[in-house]
């Protein structure tokens, strides 16, 4: 089977077309930008679903984790919180599930119409007991059984290797490692002396995603998990393993996405994201946050959306969405549709750049001109979360103005005097 760069080096694939239309561009410049490694459309072949194109060029998107713990494992409430996350504008979903049948639950979150993608590791530390007792060969055939069970896309940690670690060892962080990919990988090594699987049978990982046409997510294992280490040297270190692995899966055959960059302050966000997509040959880049703050934990989902809207501004291509619980506990249903809405809203703030004038067309012109006519149905029409916006305004009984201004609205005074030195 050819992988989908290979096709696009010898064609135009025909379900790109439709795609190609979506994002507003030509079928020949979404599948050259394939071929270039700048744009990825993650589906696996033995699964039909709606396709979903992240790159340079492309709209911002979204992605929403989803999930069971070892603490609550409620498989019926991960499929609501899926089919909430899809109704309010998700582009994808992962299931990071760590509790119950993860075989199961995996196979019910695959049949949503939608980009799905997993965290092999999380299987696997369930399969072996503890990360101490993971080998490279429980690992590799986990990541086979996600591939043929029809995953589009793995987050797998391959950049979290004995340099990365000698890094953090020497320029220590408050938090150390955050990631629970990363920190499996870590203690894996730490334990063992011996380098990661995933980095040292680097060419083997690719041929098995090869054979699959599965797309790999190298994983941000050492991203700083608090704004105080952003500046530490471990996330620097792996960014460069990262941008060998991207060329190398390149070379492959294989799509490939980047993430990171983790908590950091907002004045470090540009270049961050800048020099990324610089050492990865400008890879579409997928990142949770980044977190700007870290002191107001119940609205890191708000303080996510603003390091998430200025990477988008800066060239990161795919959200993921952060949830008012995160740090606090395991999403509810509540605030998966909260964080995937905020999300929506830093991808809509970040498709400024890559829309240009066109952005204003995306509702934001046509929503000016119904607000300076009053025209309540035609904003609630507009509106991307429109039922939340009613519900607000109907509050206080049906009025032609919001009841915040009432009869001193400034539109409708200065709308009457003009009218009546028309008249």
């Amino acid at each position: 089977m050819q992988t989908l760069i290979r096709e696009c080096q010898n064609g135009i694939p025909p379900e790109l077309k439709k795609v190609a239309r979506e994002e507003g561009l030509s079928a020949d410049k979404l599948a050259k930008g394939i071929t270039s490694g700048r744009i990825v459309i993650p589906a696996n072949p033995r699964r039909e679903h709606t396709l979903t194109a992240i790159g340079e060029g492309c709209r911002v998107k979204v992605n929403v984790n989803i999930g069971t713990s070892g603490v609550r494992c409620d498989p019926d409430l991960e499929m609501e919180k899926g089919r909430t996350a899809l109704r309010n504008g998700a582009d994808a979903l992962m299931d990071l599930s760590t509790g119950g049948d993860l075989t199961e639950i995996r196979k019910n979150i695959l049949t949503f119409d939608t980009t799905v993608g997993t965290v092999p590791i999380y299987d696997a530390i369930r399969r072996a007991g503890s990360a101490v007792d993971i080998d490279s060969d429980l690992l590799f055939n986990t990541i086979r059984d996600h591939c043929r069970e029809g995953v589009d896309f793995l987050t797998l940690h391959c950049g979290v290797n004995l340099q990365a670690l000698d890094a953090l060892k020497k320029d220590p962080r408050t938090m150390g490692v955050v990631s629970r990919g990363g920190a499996f990988h870590t203690v894996m090594m730490a334990t063992s002396g011996e380098e990661n699987p995933l980095y040292s049978e680097y060419d083997y990982l690719l041929e098995i995603l090869a054979e699959e046409d599965v797309t790999i997510s190298l994983g941000d294992g050492m991203r700083p998990g608090a704004v105080i280490d952003a500046g530490r040297r471990a996330k620097t270190t792996e960014y460069l393993t990262l941008g060998e692995l991207a060329q190398r899966a390149e070379e492959a055959g294989v799509q490939r996405m980047i993430e990171g960059p983790g908590h950091m302050p907002v004045d470090q966000i540009a270049y961050n994201v800048k020099i990324i997509k610089e050492l990865t040959s400008y890879a579409p880049l997928y990142l949770l946050g980044p977190l700007v703050t870290d002191i107001v934990p119940g609205y890191d989902h708000v303080t996510g959306a603003i390091g998430g809207a200025i990477a988008a501004m800066n060239g990161a291509d795919f959200l993921c969405m952060v949830s008012p619980a995160e740090h606090l506990a395991l999403p509810d249903v509540h605030d998966i549709e909260e964080g995937t809405r905020v999300a929506k809203i830093a991808a809509h703030v970040g498709d400024t750049v890559r829309l240009g004038d066109a952005w204003f067309d995306e509702g934001e012109r046509q929503m000016a001109v119904a607000r300076r006519k009053l025209d309540w149905k035609e904003q609630f029409s507009i509106a991307m979360f429109s039922d939340h916006a009613r519900k607000i305004h109907e509050r206080d009984g049906e009025l032609d103005t919001c009841s915040m201004c009432g009869d001193l609205c400034a539109l409708k005074l200065v709308e009457d005097v003009l009218e009546m030195k028309e008249e």
